[in-house]
């Protein structure tokens, strides 16, 4: 029987103050820290919650006081008396009770310290009350030392899948070399990044609308997507997918952005296209209003029309039904004969959150703000006891950033969820 991960202190490399100008770096000048600190030994101390602030956090202040763009009249709901989802919230662990769910990663074998840093913690503040399984995608074969790292920090419960080529590499009808030139220029002339690079753009797309698709998710009705380098601060004692079940969830985030509008220059012309010739798969109770706000007029400007608000796509929680049916489906498909994935830079967090806003009932998309969560620079940050090593209320660390955020136009547009 396999033995699940052991969760024994490690002391980090250097002191955590470095940690964080390091980080910063990284995010300025795209540099590698895995030589400078150990992610293993870090992912086991957040879950243990040893890494608490010494700063003492004003339960008081609203929400405008973290981010300037917010309303100033607006209450900040991470400080909520009451965080967790309300109606009745299963905290059973018997397996024969689960949900068919899955907890899924695409991800490459450099990454596997990384990645595994974060299941330690999910596996600590969640899974290891509810055990779920893991599902890996990687567009190469897994080697055996993934797998092993894998399995140990599980718990045993995994699969690995290498994606098929025909899922994977750019369609048929793409021009290669124009999509590289295209995307050289981008990157150059618009600093869009990440737009040189191939894979980026193959992954964009795959998430986009492929994935959903692929039969090792068969059997499951709900995913949640995580991935490296990312970090989880809360207890969470409830079984979050029977929570999306029960409620007839379609999908949960933590944290809303503005995107660049330099990479999505045409999907909203595309998207209004698309259900200008399918009116009926657009929901009487969508989210439109968030999807055009002009809270930053520059970004609606370069973006033709769309506020550029985005569900941040690597934290969040699906239900398969929904990105499986044909009207999503049939979204995707034809952004994807658009081109757009390829000579422009579409992300699947643009691609899944015009989909949801255009086609769900927007009550049926769920904040999760009882859920600490980092992936840098940005945070999601609940005031409670059950949370340790996240200021609590802090969205960022960098001030040029806070006006980044977009939640204040969802909470107008949707309320919390």
């Amino acid at each position: 029987m396999l033995v699940r991960y052991l969760r024994r202190p490690i002391a980090i490399i250097g002191l955590f103050s470095v940690v964080v100008l390091l980080a910063m770096s990284s995010y300025l000048f795209d540099l590698d820290l895995t030589p400078y600190y150990d992610r293993k030994a870090y992912g086991q101390k957040v879950a243990q919650g040893d890494f608490i602030p010494d700063k003492q956090v004003d339960l008081s202040k609203g929400y405008s006081a973290e981010d300037p763009s917010r309303n100033e009249d607006a209450k900040n709901p991470l400080f909520d008396e009451k965080l967790e989802p309300d109606g009745g919230l299963s905290r059973l662990t018997e397996t024969d009770k689960r949900v068919p769910a899955t907890l899924m990663s695409l991800v490459r074998n450099k990454e596997a310290d990384d990645l595994m840093a974060t299941i330690v913690q999910i596996e600590s503040a969640f899974n290891n009350k509810f055990n779920y399984p893991w599902t890996f995608f990687n567009d190469e074969e897994f080697t055996e030392d993934f797998k092993t790292s894998a399995l140990a920090a599980t718990g045993g419960n995994c699969t690995f899948v290498k994606i098929e080529p025909e899922d994977w590499m750019e369609p048929s009808w793409i021009d290669v070399d124009k999509a590289r030139e295209l995307g050289i220029k981008m990157k150059n002339k618009d600093d869009v990044q990440y737009a040189d690079l191939p894979s980026y753009h193959r992954m964009c797309r795959w998430n986009s609308g492929r994935f959903f698709m692929n039969p090792a998710l068969d059997n499951y009705d709900y995913y949640w997507r995580v991935e490296p380098k990312t970090d989880f601060y809360c207890d969470i004692d409830y079984d979050i997918f029977a929570y999306m079940k029960e409620n007839d969830k379609v999908y949960g985030f933590v944290i809303n952005l503005y995107d660049s509008p330099q990479s999505i220059r045409t999907l909203w012309p595309t998207t209004k296209e698309f259900f200008e010739q399918n009116p009926e798969y657009l929901h009487p109770n969508n989210a439109l209003q968030w999807v055009v706000n002009t809270g930053r007029e520059g970004h609606t400007k370069k973006a033709n029309g769309y506020s550029t608000c985005h569900f941040w796509s690597n934290f969040e929680i699906g239900s398969l039904e929904f990105f499986r049916s044909k009207p999503y489906q049939d979204y995707f498909d034809f952004l994807d004969k658009n081109g757009g994935f390829f000579y422009e830079r579409w992300g699947d967090a643009p691609v899944h959150s015009l989909g949801l806003a255009m086609m769900a009932d927007k009550s049926k998309i769920h904040y999760f703000k009882d859920i600490g969560y980092q992936h840098f620079p940005y945070f999601n940050c609940p005031a409670s006891p059950k949370c340790k090593g996240c200021d609590a209320g802090k969205f960022t660390g960098i001030d040029s950033l806070n006006t980044e955020s977009c939640m204040s136009e969802w909470f107008k547009a949707a309320g919390t969820g």
